[in-house]
């Protein structure tokens, strides 16, 4: 929930909002819903077998986990930009250092607050924990703020005509449709939620959990923990009454905790639009470059006058920079499970030891790419290229939980039915990927 709050949510919901009025806002709820049985068959996948998503794909066809890596590294080169964002409300809150151009301070808050981060992992005792426990705050925080505007008597006098927006476009469209924008309503809608391949990062949070079957695979720990023994291959469960009964028991948290998140992003992203829509849209005001945060501080201004203003900032600041702590941490489970899953040899170095070179590689290229442009054109080009990736996924879970792994499970962990809603998912993201085509080379 508060890695998605701090990308598309913060960003280009308001974004498309401020500028198109209610003309896209019907397309929300059906974007965010659609990534439910994503998670479904993503956590069912490692609840069952302890292993990560990514070892399954290998598994699947090991030049189709291979290509995804790739893929997947190539996307994840921008992710710096989160920080520099942040970094945009930190400038705005302190003006410093002083003599600096807007730029310069954003990039200087956005290292700033890398190191911040980069030493809280490296002290902590479960890494997992102390990412979870941070991202819970913000969370909440932000929630409790956005909630407090909202009820504003100049936002609540909106609120009828936003709510007609949610059933479909209200009225012609405010202004000309531009083409420039087609990548910023694609990221909107398919990272409405989390998209491309942070989608795949809930498998690594279910494994440090300890969920299922994930309880006997090992957690990466910081420098202020005991070290684990981390395992690559999982463990299929056994064919027992009371393995049966424990399995029941996951796949209620399983789809509980994906509705957590997926409904509270929902609800947030809806106060988001909603300000949007009474505070920026009558103003033309939109959230972009580096002022993604700056323009969006009167959100709180309106209950809270200048404290609420600069409260925003600081939110904000830790909302968009706790995504590049979120996507720093997962990346290098990423990158280690992967390299211990297709190099034996590589198991020599334990996860741990593997995990810490991967983050500083990580931290070392983000702020390099954080030089190239600002925070919005970077953080869609990630977008972009983990769109890819979001195509193939609903046919590859398919395969690997309809297909492969059944053979191998007891009676009652087989899957039930027909997986119909990851075939729509498949093709509204099919026909979003065609959609997009067209708009951007005008066919």
């Amino acid at each position: 929930m508060a890695l998605a709050q701090g990308s598309g949510e913060l960003i280009w919901w308001p974004y498309m909002i401020a500028k198109y009025g209610l003309t896209f806002l019907w397309l929300l709820v059906p974007a965010c819903l659609l990534q439910y049985p994503l998670n479904l068959e993503i956590g069912r996948y490692t609840m069952l077998t302890g292993e990560s998503i990514f070892h399954g794909f290998i598994r699947l066809h090991r030049g189709f986990g291979i290509f995804l890596w790739l893929l997947m590294t190539v996307s994840f080169l921008w992710f710096g930009a989160f920080a520099s964002a942040g970094g945009t409300a930190m400038a705005e809150l302190t003006h410093w250092p002083t003599g600096w151009t807007q730029r310069g301070q954003s990039l200087f808050w956005g290292y700033a607050s890398i190191a911040v981060f980069v030493t809280a992992i490296l002290a902590s005792g479960v890494v997992y924990t102390l990412i979870e426990r941070f991202m819970k705050l913000v969370a909440v925080v932000t929630v409790v703020g956005l909630l407090s505007a909202c009820l504003q008597s100049d936002v609540l006098k909106a609120l009828p005509e936003f709510s007609l927006g949610l059933l479909g476009p209200v009225g012609e469209m405010p202004r000309p449709w531009d083409s420039g924008d087609a990548s910023k309503l694609l990221t909107a809608i398919t990272f409405a939620g989390l998209g491309g391949f942070w989608i795949l990062f809930y498998s690594y949070w279910l494994r440090d959990k300890g969920a299922g079957m994930a309880g006997l695979v090992g957690r990466i720990t910081g420098l202020g923990g005991a070290e684990e023994a981390v395992l690559s291959d999982g463990f299929l469960p056994a064919d027992e009454a009371e393995s049966a009964k424990n399995w029941t028991t996951w796949r209620r948290f399983l789809s509980a905790d994906i509705l957590v998140g997926i409904i509270g992003n929902l609800l947030t992203t809806l106060m988001t639009c909603l300000l949007a829509y009474a505070l920026l849209f009558p103003k033309g005001l939109l959230p972009q470059e580096y002022e993604l945060a700056v323009v969006q501080s009167q959100f709180f201004a309106v209950s809270w006058g200048e404290i609420g203003r600069l409260l925003f900032l600081v939110v904000a600041a830790a909302f968009l920079t706790d995504t590049w702590l979120a996507t720093a941490d997962a990346v290098s489970r990423i990158q280690t499970d992967i390299i211990l899953t297709l190099f034996p040899k590589s198991r020599r170095l334990p996860a741990r030891r593997w995990y810490y070179i991967f983050l500083g590689l990580l931290t070392v290229i983000t702020s390099l790419t954080m030089q190239l442009d600002a925070p919005g054109p970077l953080i869609l080009t990630s977008a972009i290229i983990g769109f890819g990736g979001t195509i193939m996924f609903p046919v590859a879970l398919y395969l690997l939980n309809h297909k492969m792994l059944p053979p191998h499970l007891p009676a009652w962990a087989k899957p039930k039915g027909k997986p119909w809603l990851l075939g729509l998912s498949f093709v509204v993201y099919l026909l979003l990927a065609v959609l997009y085509l067209k708009a951007t080379l005008k066919l």
